[in-house]
């Protein structure tokens, strides 16, 4: 679908005869991630629908509906111009800020596992992190494709976003929703380092970041917690410790090449949140060591194919799509590692779900979107190689010198 929408989407002007090719790639990357975690989510929530739903393929189905959702909204965003989302970055950011705001208002936002992290539309549960951080990261490349000499050579430039970053920092805190918070701040630092920030200004900003994300982790005794049971989730295997320890036995029973799609043990009520958080360990269980290694070169695909389309954008001359490429890729990359970190025990347990796998409807469709970004940013400066027309702020610079 988003390879005819690319044909439809030619920008006026353009040569209908020749038109930039797809990067078949990350098209095909991501629909192999999206595919994998549709049969891993039905797999691993296939009990878990009988008994409480009486509808073993609920789960899956439902997900099938959120990757639909996706791919339709994603063929929406793939045919918008950059020029279109780079302007209108003030308005998302707003829009990220009112959400994020609003799921705190009391009855508004929906709690569930002692989080207040959704908002309840009637048809469907947003998790409002989700959409905020795209919409924060298209805000973040518009400002530093705007005030990127800025950033460079002036401190002010480098605290404004900072201090948009903190805010919206401290409203996923209040939620709380810690590994949102890590994954938007290591993203949006890798985009100013990225821009061109200077080295003490980048230190000193992770300085500061580390000091105050360990001291909040300490401060609280539920994070605390997790961090003294993913330290020894083995001193407590039946309280603290009983999602990671099952996590980590059926990582184990997987071997090399798995127990076999749908014989997974630890799915059968063993390990809680089998479908969302944690199906990174039952595709192990079932798959082997197999299964991960293509899992984990699927998403280095998706991650090298936007750093590779940033650096071309950048040549190209189209700073915003560039940073916003570079954004994407650290986002996916960061948030699939920690994700399966955490399933294998690297890292303290986070919340995260495994982007394009994790059964949900607001993590598919925001990254669906994303996808759809990085896509259009490649066609967009394929059109500029070629000759074509282009938008952004390539254009935008053609059009200031006359050309």
């Amino acid at each position: 679908m988003i390879a005819a929408s690319a044909r439809q989407a030619s920008p006026s002007g353009a040569g209908r005869a020749r038109l930039p090719r797809m990067d078949y790639p990350l098209l095909f990357a991501t629909l192999a991630l999206t595919a994998l975690g549709l049969v891993m989510v039905a797999s691993a929530s296939i009990t878990l629908a009988d008994r409480e739903l009486g509808q073993p393929f609920y789960y899956a189905l439902r997900q099938a509906i959120y990757i639909g959702a996706g791919v339709l909204f994603g063929v929406g965003v793939y045919r918008l111009r950059l020029a279109l989302v780079e302007q209108a970055g003030m308005l998302l950011l707003l829009t990220a800020f009112a959400l994020l705001l609003a799921v705190l208002v009391p009855g508004v936002g929906t709690q569930v596992n002692g989080s207040v992290r959704w908002l309840n539309t009637g048809l469907f549960r947003l998790q409002v992190s989700e959409p905020a951080k795209l919409m924060i990261l298209i805000y973040m490349a518009s400002y530093l494709a705007r005030h990127g000499e800025e950033v460079r050579t002036q401190v002010s430039g480098f605290i404004k976003p900072l201090a948009l970053l903190g805010l919206a920092a401290l409203l996923l805190l209040l939620e709380p929703d810690f590994g949102a918070t890590v994954v938007m701040l290591a993203t949006v630092m890798g985009m100013i380092f990225i821009a061109g920030v200077r080295l003490w200004q980048f230190g000193g900003m992770l300085g500061l970041g580390g000091v105050s994300l360990a001291g909040l982790a300490v401060s609280s005794p539920y994070r605390m917690e997790r961090l003294t049971t993913f330290l020894n989730p083995w001193a407590d295997p039946f309280n603290s410790g009983f999602q990671l320890t099952q996590s980590l036995i059926a990582i184990g029973r997987g071997e090399w090449l798995g127990v076999g799609l749908g014989a997974s043990i630890q799915k059968l009520f063993y390990l809680p949140e089998a479908h969302t958080d944690f199906v990174f360990a039952v595709l192990a269980e079932e798959l082997g060591l197999l299964g991960v290694c293509v899992v984990i070169v699927l998403y280095a695909v998706v991650v090298w194919r936007a750093f590779v389309i940033a650096n071309q954008a950048e040549k190209a001359g189209n700073a915003f799509a560039s940073l916003l490429a570079h954004g994407i890729g650290i986002w996916i990359g960061l948030q699939g590692f920690i994700n399966m970190g955490v399933n294998m025990g690297l890292l303290p347990t986070k919340g995260l779900t495994l982007p394009l796998m994790s059964y949900g409807g607001s993590s598919m469709v925001v990254v669906c979107a994303a996808i759809a970004l990085l896509l259009r940013a490649d066609y967009e400066t394929r059109c500029t190689v070629e000759g074509l027309s282009a938008s952004g702020a390539a254009a935008a610079k053609r059009r200031g010198q006359g050309t």
